[in-house]
């Protein structure tokens, strides 16, 4: 009976995504930052609704400091992910393919690396041949700055309009058509 309910209770964990309950992460301010299985939806923001992006800074990947204000006057995608999302090996390929044809018309790629060892991450981008910067966030801070959107949901997808507001939410993989769509969209916006 025990080794049917660990089977059970497995196959139930292996079904629910990316990540588990468990998954908790402690943050600066003494409260908790879960990371739950995301939806595959999305949400274009009309203008008049758009709200400013919390500003953010940390370390990248190789090493290099960063600070969200280097994104302005660009439209960005944030993309947080971590080495131990499948939903993320399928979707960082595509994002690749989506950076390397929009990079030259005013568009910046970030990924938000959360939960992982820069070892792991790094590996992750070399397999996958990712050539845009991450930031290392292993603690979960700057997904806790985008707490007003679902940036809790691994992956998930924030893009900024030229202004630095947030334009599209995305939780769960993003299909490449979807995204290229939404940036097309907000490359035509005038800004």
């Amino acid at each position: 009976m025990r080794r049917l309910l660990l089977a059970l209770t497995a196959g139930v964990l292996a079904l629910s995504g990316c990540t588990t309950g468990d998954d908790a992460v402690s943050v600066n301010n003494g409260g908790e930052f879960r990371f739950v299985e995301g939806t595959p939806r999305g949400e274009v923001i009309p203008p008049e609704e758009r709200a400013t992006a919390p500003e953010f800074a940390g370390t990248l990947l190789d090493g290099e400091d960063f600070s969200s204000t280097e994104l302005a006057g660009d439209v960005a995608v944030i993309n947080f992910w971590g080495s131990w999302c499948a939903p993320c090996r399928v979707e960082s390929p595509e994002f690749q393919e989506v950076y390397a044809d929009v990079r030259d018309r005013g568009v910046r790629f970030l990924g938000i690396n959360v939960k992982d060892t820069g070892q792991l991450a790094r590996a992750f981008e070399r397999n996958f041949g990712i050539e845009f910067p991450s930031l290392d966030d292993p603690r979960g801070e700057v997904a806790l700055a985008f707490r007003d959107y679902p940036a809790s949901a691994i992956p998930s997808t924030i893009v900024l309009d030229r202004e630095g507001q947030v334009a599209a939410v995305y939780t769960g993989a993003v299909r490449q058509d979807d995204l290229r769509a939404v940036l097309d969209r907000l490359l035509a916006e005038e800004g």
